[in-house]
């Protein structure tokens, strides 16, 4: 948990001043600082959650029906490297967005109150809890039937507002 949250501090003060930069650089009428915003912004995006929970998911309902050594390696393979691409991802997106509130545009944070961003804490969330869900096989259970619903609305609900 500390390690997620060193990683996501890291990345949102990294992010922050790589977007504090490119403003800086738009501010004083050079095109490259627009471009810099316009690649920061272009993975500002809440929907872009939807798909990479469809996968994690999927892995995570792998994870609880495999064998242990099998799900074992979608576990190091997969779903470590989606937490992480999530992680990083959104911590990118809460920097950016950090950066522009500090250059005076102040209801761009608004956008964090997407609910599809809710996506990345479920996550986030599953990922946490894995150790215990694979423990108990009620548990283990419970928790394919839910891997395998929000896996198939990931992939097949519009979620449209």
């Amino acid at each position: 948990m500390s390690k997620a949250l060193g990683t996501f501090a890291l990345v949102t003060v990294l992010s922050a001043l790589l977007m504090a930069l490119s403003l800086a650089v738009a501010r004083h009428g050079y095109p490259q600082g627009a471009f810099g915003v316009k690649r920061l912004d272009g993975i500002a995006d809440a929907g872009s959650f939807l798909a990479i929970a469809a996968v994690y998911f999927f892995s995570a309902l792998l994870m609880m029906i495999l064998p242990i050594r099998a799900a074992g390696v979608v576990l190091t393979h997969a779903a470590d490297a989606i937490f992480w691409a999530t992680i990083v991802l959104f911590s990118t997106i809460v920097g950016s967005l950090l950066a522009r509130w500090a250059f005076g545009q102040s209801g761009v944070l608004s956008v964090l109150l997407n609910w599809r961003f809710l996506f990345a804490v479920a996550i986030v969330a599953a990922h946490l809890a894995m150790n215990e869900l694979r423990r108990n096989i009620l548990l283990r259970s419970l928790f394919f039937v839910v891997f395998a619903a929000v896996t198939l609305a990931c992939l097949f609900w519009s979620f449209s507002v």
